[in-house]
């Protein structure tokens, strides 16, 4: 228990709760001090769950808990018949079931942290079969289902992105690398237009060069509209061919075979006069690349004078710049550590010079406020004047008669400033005694004040429960009252409608009786009643007559049928008709001639 204990207490400590316990404080803090520090670890792993404590009811609180536990699979020791046990010490905030909790959370708050976040978007809401019925409910609920897998696809991809190696300080290191290459790249472009100046009439060149890239963007925007055109003129070919198919299969016992011959033998001379246009444009467009490759090349020679590589020499000069931009990531990295360690020294440097400085004008203080001011002005000057005399030792030049002299001048000086100073280090110990034993009765004051400050604390919590309790009994008797007062208006306005009803009915007015709700009840009944009756003998009129009327219709439409067949054997009779005529006039000009 007790490695359990110092392990709750060395993580509370640490980033992000920063609760500064030992041992003693931790063990002893109350039951909602401790109810609390485990509220934070849980605020800590789930954000909804940042609750000031003290103004939740405990039965709350407790259902709060155990549902985030359940949602983390926590597993409390025991067997079943413990659980109402750790239910009921985790409401009045016992140590022996709340510090195996936060040591369990504290050991894999990170693992939890990720298993609280997929909890909000993963736990399914289970809809009951008879809301599912509903098609609005069904769609909804799919459209939840569907949504609840693309997380998890999402979030799988989004898993392995972060483990995939591509880190920020790799990136970091290929934006730099890249920005390096964009310096040297601007520098060649620098470069080169300074060798083009030296060119007559590069002015005018540059003209040329930048219509000569505006025709070509031309002609590569004039090409592409050109393939979408004859992409729609195939297009249009494909469905000409086709309608012309369908109209031969038509026609095909009055025009006889040959014409589907014919169709089929102009359908393939379109197709082969087709792919000779692609041909034609496909050995185009290769004799255009050819014109640029070698334009490119002169080009390259012109500006650079070198030849451009080919095959295995490019192959090689790529993996020699492989093994280069290798080393200079290397030497990239070792420079941004040196640089890193650079920048750490410099802090630490200005660290000390400040914690140096403050120092200093502490010894200031506190040489004032016990009278020695100066003492550490002397000290530095003893120093400086033993550095002045260590200097003088090592010049060179000087006669030994004023080394002498110096020598004995420093000594004095040494001296006179021990004398001097001999009272006021006596006084100075004195005075160091007298602040360890103030600063030690200072530490006895304080441990006392803690103490009373933490019963004081104690007293302070349980006060306010207390006065929390009668307040929320005091609502619920207001709310008890307040209902009670509804609950009688509300039997006050039935009685008086009650009464008003039973005067209206036994009144000798029979406008004042036909006002009564009884009266209009019995009314709306009869009315009703005689409304239900024709109904009924409606709906009897109509099963006694739907089986002629649904003869009757079933008779009408087999006349409309017959009506329809006799106008298509008329129509065609009479086209037949109009064949027959024109082949017999056609015999009758074969006559004549």
């Amino acid at each position: 228990m007790s490695d359990q204990i110092k392990f709750i207490v060395d993580n509370l400590n640490k980033e992000p709760f920063k609760k500064n316990y030992n041992l003693i404080t931790f063990d002893s803090l109350e039951p909602m001090q401790l109810l609390q520090v485990l509220n934070d670890v849980l605020a800590e792993i789930d954000p909804k769950q940042v609750v000031d404590i003290r103004e939740e009811m405990p039965e709350q609180t407790a259902k709060r808990m155990l549902s985030l536990l359940g949602i983390l699979k926590y597993k409390p020791p025991g067997n079943a018949t413990d659980m109402s046990t750790f239910r009921q010490g985790l409401v009045i905030g016992s140590k022996p079931v709340i510090y195996p909790v936060l040591h369990w959370l504290l050991q894999r708050t990170s693992e939890l942290k990720k298993r609280a976040y997929l909890a909000r978007f993963l736990i399914k809401l289970e809809v009951p079969n008879e809301f599912l019925q509903d098609e609005t409910v069904a769609d909804t609920n799919k459209q939840y289902e569907e949504l609840m897998e693309a997380f998890k696809t999402l979030h799988k991809e989004c898993e392995q992105l972060k483990t995939s190696g591509f880190s920020t300080a790799e990136i970091r290191k290929d934006i730099s690398a890249m920005e390096e290459e964009k310096d040297q790249l601007i520098k060649r472009v620098e470069r080169l237009k300074k060798r083009v100046e030296t060119v007559q009439n590069h002015q005018r060149m540059l003209k040329i060069a930048r219509q000569l890239r505006v025709e070509k963007e031309r002609e590569e925007f004039l090409a592409q509209q050109k393939q979408e055109q004859k992409n729609q003129i195939n297009e249009i070919n494909t469905q000409i061919n086709q309608l012309i198919e369908k109209k031969m299969m038509r026609n095909e016992p009055i025009e006889g075979k040959l014409s589907l011959y014919r169709q089929q033998a102009s359908i393939i001379s379109r197709k082969k006069e087709a792919k000779a246009e692609e041909l034609q444009e496909a050995k185009e467009k290769l004799a255009n690349l050819e014109r640029e490759v070698s334009l490119k090349t002169n080009q390259t020679r012109e500006f650079d004078g070198t030849e451009v590589l080919k095959g295995d020499e490019f192959k090689r000069y790529v993996s020699k710049l492989r093994s280069k931009s290798t080393v200079f990531k290397k030497k990239h990295q070792i420079i941004a550590e040196f640089k890193a360690e650079f920048g750490l020294l410099q802090r630490t440097e200005e660290l000390l010079k400040q914690r140096h400085e403050n120092i200093q004008h502490q010894l200031q203080t506190i040489e004032e406020k016990k009278g020695i001011s100066g003492y550490s002005y002397t000290q530095e000057e003893l120093e400086r004047v033993s550095a002045l005399k260590s200097e003088v030792d090592e010049m060179k030049g000087r006669t030994l008669d004023d080394m002498s002299e110096m020598v004995k001048k420093l000594n004095s000086l040494v001296s006179e400033k021990k004398s001097a100073l001999a009272p006021v280090i006596k006084e100075l110990r004195q005075l160091r005694q007298k602040c360890q034993e103030l600063t030690q009765e200072c530490d006895e004051k304080k441990s006392q004040y803690d103490s009373c400050a933490a019963g004081l604390e104690s007293n302070r919590s349980k006060l306010e429960q207390e006065v929390r309790g009668l307040r929320e009994e005091c609502l619920q008797e207001e709310s008890k009252y307040h209902y009670t007062n509804c609950m009688i208006k509300n039997l006050e306005v039935q009685l008086r409608r009650a009464t008003d009803e039973m005067k209206a009915y036994v009144s000798s007015d029979q406008q004042e009786k036909r006002k009564a709700l009884r009266e209009q009840y019995t009314k709306n009944i009869a009315e009703q009643e005689n409304l239900g009756k024709k109904l009924r003998e409606k709906q009897k009129a109509v099963r006694e007559s739907h089986g002629p009327n649904m003869k009757q219709a079933k008779m009408w439409r087999d006349f409309e049928q017959l009506m329809e067949c006799k106008k298509q054997c008329f129509l065609k009779q009479q086209s037949q008709t109009s064949i027959g005529q024109v082949i017999q006039e056609g015999g009758e000009d074969r006559l004549i001639l």
